[in-house]
């Protein structure tokens, strides 16, 4: 019986590793890494300077869903950021997407 904590525990572990990984595979899905990397500037921010700059704004996924979904600049530079629609990716995948970077 020993060993029933410690399987519950790698359980759990697997369980809440599985939603950052289906975050990670849902960016590489909609093509965000043309763009962007989890530690680098490209064409655009890196998502750890995203979630620096966002960083304890109450608004943050409704701002960055915005800018995915209709585009911009000048927040970054002058490179436009080109508009993603649904059918790119869904809602429910944008603030997923959204939610795992703010946690970077």
């Amino acid at each position: 019986m020993k060993f029933i904590p410690m399987m519950c525990a790698i359980a759990l572990g697997v369980a809440a590793a599985a939603p950052a990984m289906a975050s990670e595979e849902i960016i590489k899905k909609a093509r965000c890494t043309a763009c962007h990397a989890v530690d680098q500037k490209r064409v655009g921010p890196s998502y750890k300077d995203v979630a620096a700059k966002y960083k304890g704004q109450g608004d943050a996924v409704a701002v960055l869903s915005a800018k995915v979904r209709h585009g911009g600049s000048g927040v970054w530079g002058q490179i436009p950021m080109t508009p993603n629609g649904p059918d790119k990716i869904s809602d429910a995948d944008l603030k997923a997407a959204i939610e795992w970077i703010l946690k970077l």
